[in-house]
């Protein structure tokens, strides 16, 4: 029989035969250093590596970028999901707002910038003259006229104007000599009764001194002139001398505008052939000008009494975009009211010629015989 055991037990009978052999067999010895040290002692077991190390190297599970982001936001790692997505986006919109700071004050200030400029530019446009006014003689012959001078034709003068053969040779030449020339007053065949009832009484004149009127604005927006009044009416006796007439051709009709010096109810009254004729004016009319339409005027035939020569004013009323609306004096270019002037065919002239064609003469209206050809 054989033993085996440490050194400090006493070793136990192990029986012979089969069953030790086997044993032995079965159990391999161990390579040194394996079975422990020289002392007994058992084997050393291996270190395993850690999992922070591991996760240190990257082969553990990785954070996600939200929780990232949270966590540099300084947001609890607890944080609801709708409490780092509002905190996101305030701090997006603090990014925003630092990134394009300038461009949005410029951009408000160019907005309040533009805001105070067009309120200084509507405060200087309302702070203009609404309007000015010029006034000239119309220079085409009308279709009846009479031509008045203050002084007597030369017996050339005579035969030069009759010397071109026709009306308008005529009518230009005694503008030449100084003649002021009047036009038959319109017919308005289509005028209310009560009108035409007001040119059959009375002694009123029956030429019109025709002038143009121009209204001229520098305004950027406009300017409405929906009224006017005759003022300051002031007459003499006229100076005329002498009287070159074209007889009435069956009447004229003219656009415009007529009235009376001192008017007449209801004048100024339109001269159009269309509805409203011998209405007055402004009841269904204005003159708009400013906002784009510089200009505009009115074609005027204003009627002085007979024998007489009157100086008279016009105040207007207007009204512009800013709703103001007043009467105003028109003036002239020195800034002093205006004054027109208006005549008529004298009532006792030294001598009125007459116009005659088929030929064409200048007869003396007292004695149509004494003809100069």
């Amino acid at each position: 029989m054989t033993t085996t055991g440490s050194t400090d037990e006493r070793p136990e009978p192990q029986p012979d035969g089969a069953d030790g052999a086997d044993d032995a067999r079965a159990e391999p010895a161990a390579p040194a250093g394996q079975d422990g040290d020289s002392d007994g002692s058992p084997p050393a077991v291996p270190a395993q590596p850690s999992r922070q190390s591991d996760a240190d190297e990257g082969n553990g599970p990785r954070e996600s970028f939200a929780s990232i982001v949270a966590e540099t936001l300084g947001l609890a790692p607890g944080a609801s999901r709708r409490r780092r997505a509002v905190t996101l986006l305030v701090m997006v919109s603090l990014a925003f707002v630092a990134v394009f700071r300038d461009t949005l004050i410029d951009y408000v200030m160019i907005e309040t910038s533009v805001a105070r400029e067009n309120d200084s530019n509507a405060e200087y446009d309302a702070n203009k003259v609404p309007f000015t006014v010029s006034v000239r003689p119309e220079e085409d012959e009308p279709e009846t006229w009479a031509m008045v001078l203050d002084r007597a034709l030369t017996p050339d003068e005579q035969w030069k104007a009759v010397a071109g053969g026709n009306r308008s040779a005529t009518f230009s030449y005694l503008k030449e000599l100084g003649g002021h020339p009047l036009a038959d007053e319109a017919t308005l065949e289509y005028a209310p009764e009560r009108y035409k009832k007001q040119l059959a009484s009375g002694a009123i004149g029956r030429y019109a001194d025709v002038f143009q009127m121009n209204v001229m604005s520098t305004r950027s927006t406009s300017v409405v002139i929906n009224d006017w009044k005759v003022t300051d009416v002031t007459c003499r006796k006229s100076t005329g001398h002498t009287v070159v007439m074209l007889p009435e051709q069956g009447g004229a009709a003219y656009e415009g505008l007529q009235l009376h010096i001192p008017p007449l109810a209801g004048e100024p009254v339109l001269t159009d052939e269309t509805e409203g004729q011998g209405e007055p004016y402004f009841s269904t009319r204005y003159l708009e000008v400013g906002g784009g339409q510089p200009s505009g005027g009115f074609k005027v035939h204003a009627i002085a009494p007979p024998g007489q020569s009157c100086e008279w004013g016009i105040k207007v009323r207007y009204t512009d975009s800013y709703q103001e609306t007043r009467w105003v004096q028109l003036k002239d270019g020195k800034g002093k009211p205006l004054r027109l002037h208006t005549d008529s065919v004298p009532v006792d002239p030294r001598r009125t010629w007459v116009l005659i064609v088929q030929p064409w003469r200048l007869c003396d209206q007292k004695d149509l015989s004494k003809c100069v050809t």
